[in-house]
C-alpha cells in the first residue's frame, strides 16, 4: 500500500469488524489486520465455543436431575463428539468473517502489527502502511502467571480444543473461565478442583447468589479451595503437581491438566504503542470518554484493548466499535452508554447480573432489596433443580437499580431487567407485564 488509508483496524474480532464495515460502508478506505484467524475471542476462543460445549453438559445434567423422576438410563458425554459439535460452528467462522469484510470493501491482512510512528504501522509481510485514523481492537490475552512452572498450565483456548478430557483437572483462579469450564468438565466426568487466591469468588456478582453457586458447584463434584495461592507447578510421573499456600501451610495436589483461569489483560504489548505516542492505563489504551486515544487523536480503541468503563463483554465491544467508527467518521464526541449491560456466568445453572450490586446501591441512598430463594418454585421443580435465587434492588422512586439471578433459564430472564434499567422502568411497570405461563418470565412479578 502506497496511499494513506482512511482507517487501519488492528484486531479482527467483534469490535474491529463492526468498525471496519461501518467505515467502509461510508466510503472510507479501510484495512484490517490480525495475526490470528478472523473472528476474535468470542466466536473462536470464548463465548460461542464454550456454550457449544456447555450444551452437552446441560443435557447430561438435566437427565441426571430427572433420573428418578421419569428419565431412565445412564447419560454421559462423548468428549470427542462434543468437540466436533463445537468445531461445526467454529471452523467456518474465519472464512465467513473475512468474506463478509471483503464484500464490504475492507482489505483483509494477516500478520503481526506494530506502530512505527504516530500515523504509521508495520505489518509482517506487508511493510509499512500510513493511515489517517487507526482503531486498536486487539482484544485480550491470559494474564501472565508469575510462579515457577506456570508454563505447564494451558489457557482457555487450549481447553476449548482438547481432543480428550483428562481425568483430574485443576483450574487456577476463581473467575468466569474457571467456573464455566469446571462445570462443563465435571459433568463430563472429570475430577475438578478450583484454586482461588481470594476469599471471595466471582467478585463482580452478588455474594448471596455466589454462595448458592458454590453450594451447587460442590454438589456437582467440584472442589473449591479459597485463599489458595499457587506457588509452583512441577512434573509428577507424567502428570502435574500443583503446590499452593493455604494460610501458613503449603499443600499439593496432583492433576493431569492445569488450566489458567486467572483473568485476562489487554493484548497490546506487542503493538509498540510508544512509537505512536499512545498512552496506556490499567494495561489498555488510555481513552477519552468517546474512545479516542488521550495522547494521539488519530487513534481510537474499543473492546478489551481500551481502558474504558465498559465491561469486557462482546456486546460492549460491538457497540464501542460502532461508536468509535461513528466518532471518526463524523468528528463527533459521542460517548457510549453502558446502562443496563448484563453479565452472565454460564455455569449450570447460570449466574446473572445487571445494574448495581447491593453494596453499591445502598451507597446511593434508601433502597429496597428483595432476596428470594426460588429453588422451590415450579420453574425449578419441573427440572429437578435444587438451587436458585433472585435479588432485585429498587430505589425510592421504584426504578430498578440492580437485578441478580441464579437459576436455570435466568440468563434469558436477566434481559427483561436489562431492558427495564435501560428504559428507566419501575418495578410496578415490569410487574404489570403479562407473561406467557408457565415460563421463567412469568416468575418476574414474584421476585419483588
Amino acid at each position: 500500500m502506497t496511499d494513506t488509508l482512511d482507517l487501519m483496524v488492528i484486531g479482527a474480532g467483534m469490535a474491529g469488524i463492526a468498525a471496519a464495515k461501518k467505515c467502509a460502508k461510508a466510503g472510507w478506505s479501510v484495512a484490517i489486520v490480525d495475526e490470528l484467524p478472523y473472528g476474535g475471542t468470542c466466536a473462536l476462543r470464548g463465548c460461542d465455543p464454550k456454550k457449544m460445549l456447555r450444551a452437552g453438559a446441560e443435557a447430561v445434567d438435566a437427565a441426571r436431575l430427572l433420573s428418578d423422576k421419569g428419565v431412565a438410563g445412564e447419560v454421559r458425554i462423548d468428549w470427542p463428539s462434543l468437540m466436533k459439535h463445537k468445531e461445526s460452528f467454529t471452523d467456518p467462522v474465519p472464512e465467513s468473517m473475512e468474506g463478509g469484510l471483503k464484500d464490504a470493501g475492507v482489505r483483509t491482512l494477516h500478520g503481526r502489527a506494530r506502530f512505527t510512528a504516530e500515523d504509521r504501522i508495520e505489518i509482517d509481510g506487508h511493510g509499512e502502511i500510513a493511515f489517517r485514523h487507526a482503531l486498536i481492537a486487539a482484544g485480550a490475552k491470559p494474564r501472565p502467571l508469575k510462579f515457577p512452572g506456570a508454563d505447564r498450565a494451558i489457557d482457555s483456548t487450549d481447553f476449548l480444543n482438547l481432543k480428550e478430557l483428562p481425568k483430574r483437572i485443576v483450574f487456577i483462579g476463581g473467575g468466569y473461565i474457571s467456573f464455566e469450564f469446571a462445570h462443563i468438565a465435571a459433568r463430563a466426568g472429570a475430577e475438578v478442583t478450583i484454586l482461588d487466591r481470594g476469599a471471595r469468588q466471582l467478585k463482580m456478582f452478588d455474594p448471596d447468589l455466589v454462595d448458592m453457586l458454590l453450594d451447587r458447584s460442590r454438589a456437582a463434584g467440584i472442589e473449591i479451595v479459597a485463599e489458595a495461592t499457587p506457588e509452583r507447578i512441577e512434573g509428577a510421573g507424567g502428570a502435574h503437581q500443583v503446590t499452593y499456600k493455604k494460610g501458613d501451610e503449603s499443600r499439593a495436589i496432583e492433576a493431569d491438566l492445569v488450566v489458567h483461569g486467572a483473568g485476562r489483560v489487554p493484548a497490546v504489548d506487542h503493538l509498540d504503542l510508544a512509537a505512536a505516542d499512545v498512552e496506556t492505563e490499567r494495561g489498555g489504551v488510555k481513552v477519552t470518554p468517546w474512545l479516542q486515544s488521550a495522547s494521539n487523536p488519530r487513534i481510537f480503541a474499543a473492546g478489551d484493548a481500551a481502558a474504558s468503563p465498559g465491561k469486557p463483554l462482546t456486546p460492549v465491544a460491538v457497540f464501542e466499535g460502532k461508536i468509535a467508527a461513528s466518532n471518526m467518521l463524523k468528528g463527533k464526541q459521542t460517548e457510549p452508554d453502558y446502562t443496563g449491560v448484563p453479565s452472565v456466568v454460564f455455569t449450570i445453572p447460570e449466574l446473572a447480573r445487571v445494574g448495581m450490586l447491593e453494596e453499591e446501591a445502598r451507597e446511593t441512598g434508601e433502597v429496597e432489596v428483595s432476596f428470594t430463594n426460588t429453588s422451590g418454585w415450579f420453574s425449578q421443580k419441573r427440572l429437578g433443580e435444587s438451587h436458585a435465587g433472585a435479588k432485585i434492588i429498587t430505589g425510592k422512586d421504584g426504578k430498578i437499580l440492580g437485578a441478580h439471578l441464579f437459576g436455570p433459564e435466568y440468563a434469558e430472564l436477566i434481559n427483561f431487567f436489562s431492558l427495564a434499567i435501560k428504559l428507566g422502568l419501575t418495578a410496578q411497570q415490569l410487574k404489570s407485564m403479562p407473561a406467557a405461563y408457565p415460563t421463567a418470565a412469568s416468575d418476574v412479578g414474584s421476585m419483588f
